[in-house]
């Protein structure tokens, strides 16, 4: 590598590193202010704190990999525009492709370390954070119902329940099937389930069960049954952020043994999966678009290379929420959801770029 090469790299790299090391205290204290509270009110320990901090760090950083890095090349390469360094450089019959050369070196570094961050660090991180804030943050708080779950048990048994609140471990329209082969056996209908802790049971209230056996067909009622079956409390209310706290290999399989259970959160986890590559790819978009934004010297100086940026920042943030809440709630493609941003963008930075160039 040339001085040209090792003179940006290491600015790069070292910006993009001070950038984290000053706005990440600022989100823990400001998430410290807001949540001190109830910390102090539902007595959380303080090495747990700790830890949920440290995995707050890594679980923030992993989703605020891209901007970070889109602000501090903005703000690195505005300052040698400022000082005409980059004129000096082109100057000398570096062409501008040459000159964009290391920060393709660099967002190769940070996008490969964003990669291992997404697949491995950031789902332990994120299992200890949500444990955390679900443990001692939301200890007091009503925690939402999940409406229309249905789901297959095993190879043989569904069920299914119109909404279900985890906190009162009570639920609406319970329906179990057991099948054989094609043939549905029986199956059971109740207008109330209840879990009991006390022996791991289920309370039915306004239990009918209809049992088919050769062409005959028979039905018991009971105004309350107890009753064990052969799932656990969970997959009435499944988890949300499951697939947050898996590693690749791991949401890999969970993803294929939900489709096989039929439940409605695929869409949700898909995009999950496809963040953790669409992620590094953005970096390179970001990085292209920063460097064809901030490379030209303006009248304004860096202030208006870093509003122009926190304006484009601003704007794919607000492209990359709102399509993925419609992959999560409605049938959008998770494909479509997670990429069309980054193919958005990828043409803005192809035509910033030759904007530069010119």
């Amino acid at each position: 590598m040339k001085i040209l090469d090792w003179y940006i790299l290491k600015r790069y790299l070292f910006t993009f590193l001070m950038m984290l090391l000053l706005f990440i205290p600022i989100g823990i204290m400001v998430d410290l202010a807001e949540k001190v509270g109830a910390i102090i009110e539902n007595k959380a320990p303080f090495n747990e704190t700790a830890i949920y901090y440290l995995n707050f760090t890594v679980y923030f950083a992993n989703i605020l990999f891209a901007l970070f890095l889109f602000l501090s090349v903005i703000w690195f390469t505005s300052k040698l525009a400022n000082n005409t360094e980059i004129v000096a450089f082109l100057s000398s019959g570096v062409s501008f492709s040459r000159f964009l050369r290391p920060y393709l070196i660099g967002a190769t570094i940070v996008a490969g370390f964003s990669l291992f961050l997404g697949m491995y660090l950031a789902p332990l991180a994120s299992q200890g954070f949500n444990e955390f804030k679900f443990t001692y943050l939301k200890k007091n708080k009503k925690i939402q119902k999940t409406i229309d779950v249905y789901r297959q048990i095993n190879d043989n048994d569904y069920i299914y329940v119109s909404s279900f609140s985890p906190t009162q471990k009570f639920g609406r329209n319970f329906t179990y099937e057991h099948f054989e082969g094609n043939e549905l056996k029986y199956k059971i209908f109740a207008g109330n389930i209840r879990f009991i802790e006390a022996d791991s049971s289920y309370r039915l209230t306004g239990y009918v069960k209809r049992t088919f056996e050769n062409g005959v067909e028979t039905v018991e009622t009971e105004r309350r049954k107890q009753m064990d079956f052969p799932f656990e409390l969970e997959d009435l209310s499944p988890v949300e952020y499951a697939a947050e706290t898996k590693s690749y290999g791991e949401l890999l399989d969970f993803i294929e043994s939900e489709k096989r259970r039929g439940s409605s959160n695929i869409g949700m986890y898909e995009v999950v999966k496809l963040k953790k590559w669409s992620l590094p790819v953005s970096i390179y978009i970001l990085t292209i678009i920063a460097v064809a934004v901030s490379s030209v010297k303006r009248r304004g100086g860096m202030g208006v290379n870093l509003a122009f940026g926190i304006i484009i920042a601003m704007i794919y943030v607000f492209f990359d929420k709102i399509f993925g809440v419609m992959a999560r709630q409605a049938n959008f493609s998770p494909e479509v959801a997670v990429w069309l941003p980054n193919v958005l963008f990828g043409i803005l930075a192809v035509y910033l770029l030759q904007n530069a160039k010119r």
